[in-house]
This record gives structure tokens, sequence and C-alpha cells, in this order.
């Protein structure tokens, strides 16, 4: 597919409306929109963890995070594309996303997560800077997860996107172990005590 983009300053969102992928106009507070904002979101912080992660990775295997990130980055335009296309007789052709990475992402996460220290409490997002952006994303994530389930209620959404949101936050919580030398220097809950 070739993207030809003329003109950044369209002046058509200036009265809070935006168009969809089959030319519709709704508001920008809309649900479909805001869950559009939260995946855009999410790609936005995935592009910090790549940038961290090319000074974060460690180990000989010959899996790569940052070519990961960059699939997920991808899937996650194709997942807006597929979302900013309502389903209806104008969208009939819409291409839609699959559930055909879920079983690469599992295998992504089962790869790091074989070689983790075993979970001894819940982990506080922290410790090197490359984990804190990994779980900034796995948040972003699940609030991007919430306004799909949002729009759910409201109109047909693909439910391939909700599986791959769900295991997308699996990733990076797993992901931010292994950039905390696979959970060595995780950092821990430790409940406060009454005073």
């Amino acid at each position: 597919m070739s993207i030809r983009i003329d003109k950044v300053v369209t002046r058509g969102g200036d009265k809070g409306e935006t168009s969809l992928g089959d030319g519709a106009r709704v508001g920008k507070d809309s649900a479909r929109i805001e869950a559009l904002g939260a995946l855009d979101e999410v790609n936005a912080t995935i592009g910090l963890v790549r940038a961290h992660a090319q000074h974060a990775e460690h180990g000989s295997s010959a899996r790569s995070v940052v070519a990961e990130l960059a699939a997920l980055q991808n899937l996650l335009f194709d997942i807006g594309a597929d979302l900013c296309q309502p389903e209806g007789p104008r969208t009939q052709r819409a291409r839609r996303v699959d559930e055909s990475l879920i079983d690469e992402m599992e295998d992504w996460i089962e790869q790091m997560r074989a070689h983790q220290q075993p979970l001894r409490g819940f982990v506080l997002p922290g410790g090197s800077m490359a984990a804190c952006w990994a779980h900034m994303a796995r948040t972003q994530v699940r609030r991007a997860e919430r306004q799909v389930v949002a729009l759910a209620r409201q109109e047909q959404v693909n439910p391939a996107i909700l599986k791959i949101l769900n295991r997308l936050s699996d990733y990076f919580f797993v992901l931010a172990r292994y950039f905390n030398h696979d959970g060595q220097t995780d950092l821990l809950w430790a409940p406060v005590a009454p005073r």
C-alpha cells in the first residue's frame, strides 16, 4: 500500500470532528477515536522502549527485542486501520487484523520468561530505564484495551483486537523483567505497615 500525504494542516478537525476510514465524520471524543488515541499513545511509548532496547539488550539469543518491537508498532498501526473502518456496507473490503500474530507473541513471551527469576511477589514498575518504559507501555496497553472494550459495548469491533491487546500487555510485563536482568533487579512490592 502506498500512502501519500501532501498536507498536514487541513483545518478539517477545527470544529472537534474527524474522519474515519470510511469517510464518516465523528466527534473527536467518540469511543472509537478514544480507542484510536489510546493505541497511538501505546505506539509512541513503544518507540521509546525501542530506543532504550537498542542499548539494553542482553544475551546471545538469535531473537531480537528491537525487531519484535518494530513488528508490534506496525501491528498497532494495522489495528488502528481496522478500528478506523467501522463495520458496514462501505467497509466490506476493509483489511482486518487476525489472530495470526498471537502465537508468535506467546513464543516471544515464553522465550523471555524461560530465563527469568520466578516471581516472588508483585513487581513494581521500575528498575532500569528500559524496564520503566516497558512498564509504561504495559499500562498504556491496558488503557487501550479498556477503551476498545468500551467501544465494543457500543459498536461491533473485531474480536481479535482484544485478544492481541491482552497478549501485548503480557509481553510488556515480561519485557520489563527482561530489561531488569531477567527479574534479578525487579522492584518488589513491600506493603507499608500501618502506623
